[in-house]
């Protein structure tokens, strides 16, 4: 395009001439069209040669999704971050347990002896003394020792679920329950009439933390599913607590709603966005959002509803109504109670947990010196067994799961 350039030359300098548009030919269009494209491939293609590269075009801008909070350190992580449950499927054994016999542990608190029955057999097969009132056997955090809480003896008997055999008593003040956190750091004592949470190391029992409250008696808790909290029942004030794990403070606290609640078991739903809390005087389960820890909603199931025990398959809760004689069934999915057992004698069903295959749930008669076996399929009466005096919190053990919560087997 020389010669159109030396038109209007004048003396070796460019003149201006009145700007007239002129529309554009074919050929300038293509040739435009081109440098155009070639200045973009020179930019974008990261060639140190200059060398032409394929324009690409830009994908589109996708906003990157918030990250999910992170869970307490060292805790395990969830199989299955829809089910806090995942781990524990039927006859799914740790290697840590897979060899120890299958036994039931009920603890007298009136006899001061723990009951050990052969499921097998539906029979007494060895009575262990231990201490003064023993309230609940807690399976360790990692599994491999029983702890049977010895409250107004102030000690925790350890029992070896290998062989069967109690060790030498631990000293430690008002063990009424007993937990451990997600990441297996601390035991956590609930010691109910001292108004505390104690903190200790989770293999010797020293103290690490105490954490008093001010509330009346501190008894059972379970832990949100990323581990960074947990909530407390206080059956003697009615009320409920919210605490950090990591922090080991007290971050909300709450009355119920109800004029003599008495709370007691708090077991977590399998995906983790609802605790519930079985209360014996409000005759059902509160259903409390952990997250916003705002005012619970009740659910009546029966008269002195006291423990959850959720099934194998994450599917339901069961919930012994001790003051009645009968078993409540929750439905997750459905949201709300589908079928109700009734133990064909009367009794007062308490404490327990579920046998290692799901088909058996295994519950103290509190009041009624006597365990109860209860097929989960039908809720047929599969067994009353003569145990001693005050049964409470029974253990069947071994069961599923990679590590303990405490109480008488909440795993994950």
């Amino acid at each position: 395009m020389a010669h159109r350039t030396q038109r209007h030359r004048t003396q070796g300098h460019l003149t201006r001439r009145p700007f007239t548009r002129r529309p554009l030919t074919r050929r300038t269009r293509t040739l435009l069209a081109a440098a155009l494209l070639a200045a973009l491939a020179g930019c974008g293609s990261g060639d140190p040669g200059g060398g032409a590269a394929p324009v690409k075009k830009a994908a589109p801008a996708v906003p990157k999704p918030a990250a999910a909070p992170a869970g307490l350190p060292g805790m395990p992580p969830l199989l299955d971050p829809k089910d806090v449950y995942a781990a524990d499927r039927p006859d799914k054994l740790s290697p840590v347990v897979k060899n120890f016999p299958s036994r039931v542990y009920v603890p007298n608190t009136n006899s001061n002896t723990v009951s050990v029955i052969d499921p097998a057999t539906y029979q007494v097969v060895e009575t262990i003394p231990v201490g003064i009132q023993p309230q609940h056997v807690v399976p360790s955090w990692d599994m491999k020792t029983l702890w049977v809480n010895n409250n107004r003896g102030h000690t925790l008997t350890p029992i070896n679920p290998a062989t069967g055999v109690a060790g030498k008593p631990v000293e430690v003040h008002d063990p009424y329950n007993l937990y451990f956190t997600p990441n297996g750091k601390y035991a956590i004592v609930m010691a109910s009439l001292d108004r505390e949470l104690v903190f200790r190391d989770p293999h010797t029992m020293e103290r690490r933390k105490t954490v008093p409250v001010s509330c009346y008696g501190v008894n059972h808790a379970d832990f949100s599913a990323d581990g960074r909290y947990f909530v407390v029942s206080c059956e003697f004030s009615g009320e409920l607590l919210k605490v950090d794990t990591e922090r080991m403070e007290v971050i909300g606290q709450q009355k119920l709603p109800f004029d003599g609640a008495m709370p007691q078991d708090v077991k977590l739903s399998p995906d983790g966005s609802t605790f519930y809390i079985a209360d014996m005087m409000a005759h059902g389960m509160w259903v409390l959002d952990g997250e916003k820890f705002t005012t619970p909603t009740l659910l009546p199931t029966g008269k002195g509803a006291h423990g959850l025990y959720v099934s194998r398959d994450s599917r339901e809760m069961y919930v012994p109504n001790r003051g009645e004689g009968s078993i409540s069934v929750f439905d997750f999915e459905k949201d709300k109670l589908t079928k109700k057992w009734w133990l064909p004698d009367g009794g007062s069903p308490d404490m327990g947990g579920v046998s290692a295959d799901g088909k058996v749930l295994w519950l103290s008669g509190r009041y009624d010196s006597e365990v109860y076996a209860i097929d989960t399929a039908t809720g047929k009466q599969l067994a009353r067994i003569p145990v001693g005096g005050g049964p409470h919190g029974l253990a069947v053990y071994p069961q599923p799961g990679r590590y303990s919560l405490g109480h008488t087997g909440v795993f994950r």
